[in-house]
């Protein structure tokens, strides 16, 4: 539960900015703020600027894929106030295709992080002076976070010697997919006896061990010894 402050916080970010901000949760004891995507720079700049705020640090600007709902992504600004020693998230529903104002005006960082969410997610932000691909190849194909994008990628690539340069080819997949039963190699084996264990007890998988045989002379010496008995 959060404490008295975070709570008359929140109550005071939704009235000041009731036209821009549709709801405000807690997760975690963390102020969580849902925002109109067309509003979001006005939302920044107010918790930034606000005497009351002062979340002057942008931490990270990440998107979330729901594929399969009405509206698809989400954008997640992680906002810090060294001031009031608080953390507090922005969060955005955008569409496919749909365009974000950029916020590279308020927080310089955001440069990169709006990058990264366009290379991974493929979510454009307006106004970015340098919106490119940040951890792909220039010539990527696809958006490698999107949950329909395949594990395997669309295209693979290798330094051809003969060319002298790098060179992109269709996946090639030289082992189908396996069949995973999930049982680990230590349950595959036989049974074994575990280091340490007082019990003595005989484990129900682990590995068993060749029995020792006995030597011939003590085998024949302990077969003469019954006969006697």
């Amino acid at each position: 539960m959060p404490d008295e402050s975070l709570l008359d916080l929140a109550e005071y970010i939704s009235e000041k900015l009731e036209k821009h901000v549709i709801s405000h949760e807690f997760i975690h004891g963390e102020l969580i703020i849902n925002a109109n995507a067309e509003n979001i720079v006005q939302v920044l700049q107010f918790l930034r600027d606000a005497r009351e705020c002062t979340f002057t640090t942008l931490c990270d600007i990440c998107g979330v894929d729901y594929f399969g709902k009405p509206i698809r992504f989400e954008i997640v600004y992680s906002l810090l106030s060294l001031r009031q020693n608080i953390r507090a998230r922005v969060k955005i529903a955008v569409n496919e295709g749909q365009i974000v104002p950029s916020v590279t005006d308020l927080f310089s960082s955001a440069l990169w992080y709006e990058r990264e969410a366009w290379d991974m997610y493929g979510v454009l932000f307006s106004g970015n002076p340098d919106l490119r691909r940040i951890l792909t190849d220039y010539g990527f194909e696809g958006y490698p976070l999107r949950k329909d994008f395949p594990l395997t990628g669309h295209v693979e690539l290798r330094y051809d010697e003969e060319q002298r340069r790098v060179v992109y080819e269709p996946v090639h997949l030289t082992q189908d997919y396996r069949d995973f039963d999930f049982l680990s190699p230590w349950e595959g084996m036989t049974d074994v006896q575990l280091a340490g264990n007082d019990k003595n007890e005989h484990q129900q998988h682990g590995y068993r061990g060749v029995k020792e045989e006995l030597p011939e002379e003590q085998e024949e010496g302990e077969e003469h010894h019954a006969s006697e008995e």
